[in-house]
């Protein structure tokens, strides 16, 4: 029988045995021990509504019965095999995911997080066009390892002052903030995307391999670009001979609402996708897929050891099979109209709220000390974080200045359990405005 370690202990052995850069939230921080649905619990056996999902991993619920059976019948067959061999999971897997992705999108590298997912699209593109600089974005967020930090444009993700050469930044198409005009509005579509020119002809040779983007920008902060900036950011890069990266981590899987891919809003069709987080409930699933003359131009050795794993493609295969019984991008559509219109009452109520932005269920709310200047307010974007967990509900936190509360539940969150999510948040603005007055 397994016994509880204590709450104090716990966090001793995190502090003396984890690397300090695995940080938490909270001062004490909470220490999560089972969960199922949108419902998750502590060590402290108090409970909290996951309006966050494992950064919006867990995208049909913690612990869906269905995904559960899957894995549970998969590690009794066969566990591990590498890709040196072929196994039916993958397989399946690949092929579902072809059946859903945008365009002429048919081949795919599985590996094990969206970092390597990262590295996976880079390579490839570089490959394919024998070229080496890529174009990425200001505020973007591609990663961990060495190479995807140097993507990376968010100062406190970048730990080290000399990344990796060949990459440059264009601005970030950011509405709430934009250089150009306010309100932002279409017409600024054509100068952000002109950046994005000016960067290829003044920082690179003028021989792009890649632009790469995120479709909304996550750890930025929910970030959705104009109409028809990526239409046209995919004409420049095209017309310099280089590739289309779309990184679908976070918007993936039907999260945005009405299509599967949040770039299917803008009706263009990516050479290279790259996703992971909502692809397989949580268990380690990274995947690059790419036109299949892009795929084919790799021709040399590779491997990733637990890339494919049967484990994790059988939860993949499990996890798009309840996706579609349910009808994750109509659910997303819905739930995230009720969302957002929870979220924009309360900007009505509360003036430090900026903006309300967002596609179907990955919605985000702004702090700013003055809605005029939009001074950043990460003082009260912490208090409310604090805030929510007194009102146990699991939020998340995001911007460039840490101002930024993220929302992203599960996509099989029902009409009722929305509506408790928006009350508790509520409660939490209640909280954090009267914290601020004292």
């Amino acid at each position: 029988m397994h016994t509880a370690v204590p709450h104090a202990t716990l966090l001793a052995e995190q502090h003396k045995y984890v690397f300090p850069a695995v940080k938490p939230y909270f001062p004490d921080p909470l220490v999560l021990k089972e969960a199922h649905g949108v419902r998750a619990r502590d060590d402290r056996d108090v409970e909290y509504l996951d309006l966050f999902a494992g950064i919006l991993t867990t995208g049909v619920g913690h612990c869906h019965p269905a995904v559960v059976d899957a894995v549970r019948e998969q590690v009794g067959r066969l566990g591990h095999t590498s890709t040196l061999y072929v196994t039916e999971p993958q397989i399946e897997a690949a092929k579902r995911l072809a059946a859903i992705a945008p365009g002429a999108l048919q081949k795919t590298f599985f590996t094990n997080s969206g970092t390597e997912a990262i590295e996976t699209a880079i390579m490839t593109a570089r490959l394919y066009t024998g070229r080496t600089e890529i174009v990425a974005l200001r505020l973007a967020y591609h990663g961990r390892s060495l190479m995807a930090t140097s993507l990376t444009a968010h100062s406190p993700w970048r730990p080290l002052a000399s990344p990796v050469a060949g990459f440059t930044h264009a601005l970030s198409p950011y509405p709430y903030r934009c250089p150009f005009k306010q309100p932002c509005d279409d017409g600024c579509v054509e100068r952000f995307a002109s950046d994005v020119e000016e960067v290829i002809r003044t920082t690179t040779n003028g021989r792009p391999a890649a632009f790469i983007a995120e479709t909304i920008q996550g750890v930025g902060g929910y970030i959705v670009p104009p109409h028809g900036y990526f239409q046209r950011v995919a004409e420049i890069i095209r017309s310099y001979g280089g590739l289309l990266i779309i990184d679908e981590v976070q918007a993936g899987f039907g999260r945005t609402g009405e299509h599967w891919f949040g770039i299917e809003h803008w009706g263009v069709e990516p050479d290279i996708m790259v996703m992971a987080k909502g692809i397989a409930s949580g268990l380690p699933v990274g995947a690059t897929i790419a036109r299949a003359d892009v795929a084919d131009a790799w021709t040399a050795k590779t491997i990733s050891t637990f890339g494919g794993n049967p484990i994790s493609m059988a939860a993949m295969v499990a996890t798009l099979d309840v996706m579609r019984e349910e009808n994750v991008p109509a659910r997303a559509t819905a739930r995230g109209a009720q969302l957002r219109a929870g979220l924009e009452a309360l900007a009505e109520r509360f003036p430090w709220i900026g903006d309300v932005r967002g596609m179907g269920l990955m919605r985000a709310v702004e702090l700013v000390r003055d809605p005029r200047t939009k001074e950043p307010d990460g003082k009260r974007a912490a208090a409310l974080l604090s805030a929510t967990r007194e009102e146990r509900v699991l939020v998340g936190l995001g911007g460039l200045f840490g101002n930024v509360i993220r929302i992203g539940p599960s996509m099989l969150i029902t009409e009722e359990e929305m509506a408790e999510g928006i009350a508790r948040f509520g409660r939490a603005c209640e909280r954090a405005d009267r914290a601020a007055v004292a």
